[in-house]
């Protein structure tokens, strides 16, 4: 014989003579006072709707009961290991071929540019100002909770069966590091059934449509039962009022918290976040280019390290960029350490090509860029340009 889930007693003292149904004119069952109810409704769970959880007393409804510091470790952390040191920081640059390839691509792909300038424009110069970009990522696990419900359709009933297990010793995995990811876990042990907060148990709830009533005045005849002089309104039959097509007639619907069910399974919901939080530092370069362009490319790689906890890149010959990580590394560790479990940091440095062509076209000189390992173009002023329509 299955056994009926014990309820709490919120909300059990239902029945006819407090639902507020009546026999509605339509033979349906409409609710009387039904603007009064919907307005009367509660529109959060009363906080006794919640059982005391011990280790989970912060925790409440829809709003979560904020982020949790993770336990202090009781072994040591791991000390961070020095990165390899990079001898050789080669700065390549690009040919001439190179160049003039991009920019012919470039005038291309634009249908109002000739390639004349492109193709046959005398380069008189090239200049490199190559900057590097350094990236620090830091890859956090963060957790929040909070008491949640759904319509009870039989899930299983745990609460007060054993302790329920503290919010970050509940074993949860992150997919892949680096790459942010959510994970939503029921507490074990907080599930219990209660009846429904907003219908108290009834399962239905008044319709909004129709004010409980079952029936709306008619739009044709507007309630005369009449249309022109004495003729009985034929879309009602003279009675004046429809059938609410929203109930059915029945002056009211399944209740949308708990789906007609009339009980909830309420628990606790532990929200496991992964978090990849990343700074860029790019080194200033003096090429006139804007250096917002400098984000939709990528660089060639020069230095890469993970580790749990890193060091500041050292031996790195721009200053700048050993300042940069230095700051950044201690700007995240005061940042992310109180407020989520550190799992594993990385650092980069790219360098980024930059080209400063000068070419002659028909007596003049103009300017353009290349940079990225994309090869992008940009030009401030092409020489050969014409206005075109689409028809």
């Amino acid at each position: 014989m299955e056994k009926t889930p014990i309820v709490s007693n919120y909300g059990s003292n239902y029945g006819t003579a407090n639902t507020g149904y009546a026999p509605s004119a339509t033979g349906g069952t409409a609710m009387i006072s039904g603007s009064a109810a919907n307005s009367q409704a509660p529109s959060a769970p009363p906080a006794n709707m919640f059982d005391n959880v011990p280790g989970y007393e912060g925790t409440v409804a829809g709003g979560g009961g904020g982020f949790l510091p993770p336990p202090i470790p009781t072994l040591p952390m791991p000390v961070p290991e020095h990165g390899p040191v990079q001898d050789n920081w080669h700065i390549p640059s690009i040919t001439e071929d190179t160049a003039r390839e991009a920019f012919v691509s470039y005038a291309s792909s634009k249908c109002c540019y000739s390639t004349g300038p492109a193709r046959d424009g005398v380069i008189t110069n090239m200049e490199a100002f190559n900057t590097y970009r350094y990236r620090l990522e830091t890859f956090t696990e963060s957790r929040s909770t909070e008491w949640k419900q759904e319509p009870y359709n039989g899930q299983a009933v745990d609460a007060n069966i054993q302790p329920a297990p503290g919010p970050w010793n509940i074993t949860a995995q992150a997919s892949n590091l680096f790459q942010d990811s959510t994970q939503n876990i029921k507490v074990p042990y907080t599930s219990s059934v209660k009846n429904c907060h907003v219908c108290l148990g009834v399962g239905r709830m008044p319709c909004r449509e129709c004010s409980g009533c079952g029936s709306k005045v008619c739009w044709v005849c507007n309630g005369s039962g009449f249309r022109l002089g004495n003729d009985r309104c034929s879309h009602c039959n003279g009675r004046g009022r429809d059938s609410c097509i929203k109930c059915s007639g029945q002056g009211s619907q399944a209740c949308d918290t708990c789906q007609g069910r009339r009980q909830l399974l309420v628990f606790i919901n532990l929200k496991v976040q992964w978090t990849n939080n990343k700074d860029d530092y790019l080194v200033e370069q003096m090429s006139g280019l804007k250096t917002d362009n400098l984000s939709n490319v990528t660089g060639r790689e020069m230095f890469k390290d993970s580790q749990y906890q890193l060091y500041p890149v050292m031996g790195f010959p721009d200053p700048a960029i050993v300042q940069a990580s230095e700051r950044l590394i201690r700007e995240h560790q005061s940042r992310y350490f109180q407020t989520s479990r550190i799992l594993q940091q990385r650092h980069t440095i790219e360098l980024i090509p930059i080209t400063r062509v000068t070419y002659s076209w028909k007596d003049r000189s103009h300017i353009y860029y290349v940079y990225g390992n994309e090869s992008k173009v940009n030009v401030d002023n092409y020489p050969a340009t014409c206005c075109c329509s689409v028809m």
